[in-house]
């Protein structure tokens, strides 16, 4: 049997919350400091607070520390971890290695994406020096994640819905070059969502303002069943920085997808957590904030289109009808110029949108409703309860009660009895559990019906046997820990560049360890020195192909090399990988 993990984002303690009420098997946060998400820092407090939630369902909280480290700031790290391990943290998510060299506890690891885990080898080594789980890059297709699957024993996490970066995490470098502002340290600029004027050699323009590099949005709910068959075991939602309604809706959504297929492979899969939810909506991915969607390279190496160039706002769903709109929604579309614009409705009349400031909508114009008002109001509400399953079984000498994760406890009965006037029915009282997190599944009796107990000390005894439900979870909670480390595993290279991302003694000294010889720092430790013909990033988004002028597919239109990108005050270079179809943004 294979656990299959929904883990959600979560930028607070309230969000996670809701991700767990709402089905999520794990949430991922941020915590004080080295977190990719900046804006997302969470106190312990908070932390330990989402714990105790999150471990009455037996689900998991797994908190980022996942930027590159420097050398002051070692000590530090070391004691966050500690007082995450302190708080009951599942697991930290991580991306320097020089983490494996602190002295922190054995706190379980996992494998950023920022690892740049690109090959089966990449996936062994890293199993090899301790990490229990793998975040596997955006890119790779169910042929490339059935490889990794095949080379390790440990899950496989792969994102499976929202924003996606368009360079390889990891090996991003432009916002750093050109802001000062890194990637690596939870400060990425976001240059792919700027408008860019593409260029040949001769200066003739191929393409002017358009979002050339931001991509749309990961949608994988209709191939899930293929991404598990390769080998994923736990499947990211993106978002740690999207508000409370983006999460609830997006892990509803998927929650009931892969309960589906579960119950269609019992004798295959099983949940990761407990508890069943009940969502008071319908789950619509359309509804909340997406670039448009795409399945990425999951289904090929060179899909058709994977960018939105008009524009990097939300196109939110497609109105047919907009006799549907509501007074109070937020619709976009394109004008006539071709500039991405919006307005609130006020009313339709006929086939005529009121807005609340005078725009001209082209009569072609496919209209976008980027904001739901009746839909938003309905997901600011309470959406969810999650119940665990509870038996309940009487008989003279005592009750039992035995949930879903396996806790059994024992409550002597130690009550007045008299005979009763007519026959007791005490499943009333046990299956009044309110706010708790339970519900009454079975009950059995096996006291005399003609023997009366007086309400009010079964319902005590029932609040005892709860009580000792909650005290079983905590005392049995299933921790793991981190894996030894292998100190002869070798790793594929003896040279690293500045694109490896080491920026601290503990790190270098890690990869000496595996036998690197030869390592140049993180660009992010040397700010003075020129970036100039730098490859700042690498990705497997073609322009070429994007432009219907891809070399292998003979593609159309004539230019001459070399192309570049320019917005603003900055140009980029482009190389192009045919051999692996990759593309370089050089300094």
């Amino acid at each position: 049997m294979r656990k299959l993990e929904l883990l959600a984002p979560a930028g607070n303690a309230e969000i996670a919350m809701q991700a767990i009420l709402h089905g999520a098997d794990a949430v991922y946060m941020g915590a004080t400091s080295h977190g990719a998400r900046r804006n997302a820092a969470n106190s312990i407090d908070d932390i330990k607070r989402t714990v105790d939630f999150a471990h009455i369902f037996r689900a998991k909280v797994y908190v980022t520390v996942n930027t590159i480290v420097y050398n002051k700031e070692l000590k530090v790290a070391e004691r966050l971890i500690t007082d995450l391990y302190n708080a009951g943290v599942d697991a930290i998510i991580v991306q320097d290695m020089g983490i494996l060299r602190m002295d922190i506890p054995p706190i379980e690891l996992h494998a950023s994406t920022q690892c740049d885990i690109r090959t089966p080898e990449k996936a062994k080594f890293l199993q090899d020096v301790g990490f229990s789980q793998l975040v596997l890059p955006r890119e790779l297709t169910l042929e490339e994640i059935r490889r990794m699957a095949d080379s390790v024993t440990i899950p496989l996490e792969s994102f499976i819905h929202g924003a996606l970066c368009v360079s390889y995490s990891g090996r991003c470098h432009a916002s750093y070059a050109t802001c000062g502002r890194s990637a690596n340290r939870g400060e990425c600029a976001q240059l792919c969502r700027l408008p860019y004027t593409l260029t040949d050699s001769s200066g003739k323009i191929i393409a002017k303002d358009k979002h050339l590099l931001s991509l749309r949005d990961l949608n994988t709910m209709d191939i899930l069943p293929k991404m598990i068959e390769a080998g994923v075991s736990s499947f990211k939602i993106e978002g740690r920085l999207k508000e409370a309604a983006y999460v609830k809706n997006t892990v509803a959504a998927y929650r009931r997808t892969i309960d589906n297929i579960i119950a269609y492979h019992p004798d295959k899969y099983e949940r990761s957590s407990f508890g069943v939810s009940e969502i008071t909506f319908t789950p619509d991915l359309s509804k909340s904030f997406n670039r448009g969607f795409t399945h990425y390279f999951i289904d090929s190496r060179r899909p058709k289109s994977i960018i939105s160039p008009d524009t990097p706002k939300s196109l939110g769903e497609v109105v047919g009808d907009i006799s549907k709109l509501n007074n109070g929604d937020g619709i976009s579309f394109f004008d006539a110029e071709g500039n991405y614009t919006g307005a609130m409705v006020n009313g339709v009349q006929g086939n005529r949108i009121l807005t609340s400031k005078p725009v001209n909508i082209p009569k072609s114009a496919e209209i976008h409703r980027t904001y739901d008002r009746i839909w938003d109001k309905e997901l600011q509400r309470e959406t969810a309860v999650r119940k665990i399953g509870v038996s309940f079984t009487i008989d003279d000498s005592g009750i039992t009660a035995n949930d879903e994760r396996g806790c059994s406890i024992r409550i002597p009965l130690d009550c007045t009895r008299d005979i009763a006037k007519k026959r007791m029915d005490y499943s009333i009282i046990f299956s009044k559990l309110g706010n708790t997190p339970y519900r009454m599944t079975t009950f059995q009796s096996q006291i005399d019906p003609t023997i009366f107990i007086p309400a009010g000390q079964l319902t005590e005894l029932r609040r005892k046997a709860i009580s000792a439900l909650d005290q079983a979870n905590i005392s049995t909670y299933p921790y793991t820990y981190r894996k030894k480390e292998d100190l002869e595993a070798k790793y594929m290279t003896d040279c690293l560049d500045y694109r490896d991302n080491v920026a601290n003694d503990l790190a270098e000294k890690f990869y000496r360890d595996h036998g690197v010889k030869k390592i140049e720092r993180a660009i992010e430790t040397s700010r003075s020195a020129d970036q100039t013909g730098k490859r700042l990033m690498t990705t497997r988004h073609c322009i070429l192909r994007e432009l219907g002028m891809c070399k292998k597919e003979k593609g159309l239109g004539k230019y001459s090399e070399p192309l570049k990108l320019h917005t603003g005050k900055e140009t980029f270079t482009l190389e192009f990988n045919c051999r692996d179809c990759e593309m370089h943004l050089n300094g």
